[in-house]
């Protein structure tokens, strides 16, 4: 086995076209960018099916031996997932490290992990991952020997590395339950409060994070690059209305995302699944915008979230110029797309808009009449609603229109009201 090159390795990236299905080739190397490598060439080609052996053909094989050897290499990337067996013959052949699209993935995820929580369930993923890959990973240890001098504790080197791993994935996956049982009291509390949930998806650099700053005021880390926030973040948002929301930014999501880490980040992503309405965030200037909204819409029903509302975001259109900002209905009048650029906050005013129609539902207008030492009620109402019309009675009473969220309908109980 070799050891993982440093931050910068110089890297070849494979590419093969299986069953004819071309594919662009640049999330690859910005996968490979945001992993720290330095890719320096790329090799593609074709086949109706992997090989068994290596997943490229013998004659390829030579081929990328050969690249390896003229622009001194360091590492190996393909963009597929390869078996333990095919990536530990090809590091054989090749002699240099090899990474298929799964690790690639894991080991960014393993750099953008932060709190507690991130970096327990990347630890979790990449257990699962190394679990399938300890055959003969210790071949001076494997075999059980016998003599004097010469017998061992009784199992192999490959029996008790396996045995370590079972315990601590058995040790992160509590922790992770525990962790999972805190944010279920906190969505519990929410929904209890009649807050609404509503949670930021969308392909990986799609403008998530960016929007969620501006909407929230907020200042976590957003860039150009795969993967920039990993841990999720949930912040309270007031609408113009005055209906409060609480927003969720979520991790990015990407094509063939390793199945070890949708089941590791389920928790996290549970915010998705239990949320009243998800904010599809598309990158309106991507070539391959209809096949990333197919992606996140494959990831989202694999979490259970796919029969929830969704409002697509369609961000980035600073960079379209025969795009203005405007909102899209169904025929009902319903919003369903908005149009807009986080980076330049135009169109932000239209998900405001959006976002209030929405949860317009959340709030309701009560006429009620206040008596003289029922102050202290009218303060209250002065704090948690909103006040539309206000008039004193000779009693030293009032009449008010108010309008409160459903959340502060309480405040109405010792008092004569009427519906509008």
């Amino acid at each position: 086995m070799f050891d993982r090159p440093d931050s910068g390795a110089r890297a070849v990236l494979v590419h093969l076209s299986l069953n004819a299905h071309p594919e662009d080739l640049s999330e690859l190397k910005e996968l490979s960018k945001s992993a720290g490598a330095e890719p320096v060439y790329v090799v593609t080609g074709s086949r109706s099916r992997p090989d068994p052996k290596y997943f490229i053909g013998t004659g390829k094989l030579a081929e990328l031996k050969q690249i390896i050897e003229d622009y001194a290499a360091d590492i190996v990337l393909f963009n597929h997932p390869l078996s333990p067996s095919q990536e530990r013959n090809l590091e054989k052949a090749l002699e240099v490290r090899v990474v298929d699209r799964n690790g690639l993935i894991l080991d960014i995820f393993a750099q953008r992990a932060h709190t507690f929580e991130g970096k327990l369930q990347v630890e979790l993923a990449q257990l699962r991952h190394l679990s399938t890959r300890l055959v003969r990973g210790w071949t001076h240890l494997e075999r059980q020997k016998g003599g004097i001098g010469l017998r061992g504790p009784g199992e192999t080197q490959l029996e008790t590395d396996r045995r370590l791993l079972g315990v601590r994935i058995k040790q992160i996956q509590g922790r992770l339950k525990k962790v999972e049982q805190q944010r279920h009291q906190g969505r519990s509390k929410r929904k209890k409060a009649e807050v609404p949930s509503v949670s930021l998806v969308g392909y990986t650099n799609a403008g998530k994070s960016t929007l969620f700053n501006v909407l929230t005021g907020a200042h976590i880390y957003a860039a150009n690059q795969l993967f920039a926030t990993l841990d999720p973040t949930l912040r309270q948002c007031v609408l113009p209305n005055d209906a409060e929301i609480v927003l969720a930014d979520t991790v990015g999501f990407i094509r063939h995302l390793p199945h070890e880490l949708v089941a590791a980040f389920r928790s996290t992503l549970q915010e998705a699944s239990e949320a009243d309405l998800l904010l599809h965030v598309i990158d309106a200037n991507s070539d391959d915008r209809d096949d990333t909204i197919f992606q996140v819409n494959q990831v989202l029903e694999a979490i259970d979230a796919h029969e929830i509302r969704q409002l697509q975001i369609f961000n980035k259109i600073d960079l379209l110029p025969e795009i203005t900002p405007h909102i899209d209905r169904d025929e009902a009048g319903h919003a369903v797309r908005v149009w807009l650029s986080a980076e330049t906050g135009a169109g932000i005013e239209l998900l405001y808009q959006a976002l209030s129609e929405l949860f317009a539902s959340t709030r309701v207008k009560r006429y009620c009449h206040l008596l003289p030492e029922q102050g202290g009620i009218r303060a209250k109402l002065f704090k948690s609603g909103k006040i539309l019309e206000e008039k004193a009675d000779d009693q030293g009473g009032w009449d008010l229109l108010v309008e409160l969220d459903k959340k502060h309908l309480g405040l109405l109980k010792s008092i004569e009201i009427k519906e509008i």
